[in-house]
């Protein structure tokens, strides 16, 4: 049987790289990007690291956070697939690395039962990763919908219309979302003909499709 302790010292930074140099990460640095096979993979010593998607260097939406000491997506390097997600350091960072082919061999030297298990839990966690990825986007266009449906009004002409009395960044705040999120799901929703006008009055074209998008 394999101990625990066993499986940690097999794991540690110092057993599969003892000359792994310390990194500090300061706040705001890119530290992982989606869809990138890296060569390497981090340990996160100390600090905080958020996780998921960033756009103009912005994290936008945001599904998860991971503090040291801990390994930074190595489910990727397991399943040997680029990242899914972005990190970013959301704290001063203290990071080492080690070459993912020194990872793997250190997996291979473990029993096949317990590699069996290592990579269900990597497929486990990337599934699930997968999922939370996907719904980013459609809960970003959901919580546009309903709020357009919740602040509408019936024009002259019986039209219903939203106006903007608010920044567009005081509205993305509202729905927990970066302004050039709003602004981007916004171009969308006109692209399927949901809302018209660019301007400060946005016209409900299909009221019955948000409704359908926001679930109400």
């Amino acid at each position: 049987m394999l101990r625990r302790g066993k499986v940690r010292a097999m794991f540690s930074v110092n057993t599969i790289d003892p000359s792994a140099r310390e990194q500090c990460i300061a706040r705001g640095q890119i530290l992982q990007q989606r869809g990138v096979d890296t060569q390497r993979v981090g340990y996160i010593e100390s600090g905080r690291v958020a996780l998921g998607v960033i756009e103009s260097g912005v994290m936008e939406h945001q599904i998860g956070v991971l503090e040291g000491p801990c390994w930074l997506d190595a489910s990727s390097v397991v399943l040997g697939l680029p990242h899914l997600v972005d990190a970013l350091a959301d704290s001063p960072v203290k990071l080492r690395a080690v070459a993912a082919k020194d990872f793997r061999k250190a997996i291979a030297n473990l029993p096949e039962s317990a590699q069996a298990v290592l990579t269900d839990v990597a497929m486990a966690h990337r599934r699930q990763t997968e999922f939370a990825v996907s719904r980013l986007a459609k809960d970003a266009e959901s919580r546009c919908a309903e709020w357009l449906l919740s602040h509408a009004r019936a024009s002259e002409q019986g039209q219903l219309a939203v106006e903007l009395n608010q920044r567009k960044r005081s509205i993305a705040a509202q729905l927990g979302i970066a302004p050039e999120t709003f602004s981007r799901v916004l171009r969308h929703l006109r692209d399927q003909s949901l809302i018209s006008g660019s301007g400060r009055v946005l016209n409900l074209v299909d009221p019955g499709g948000l409704r359908s998008l926001a679930g109400v």
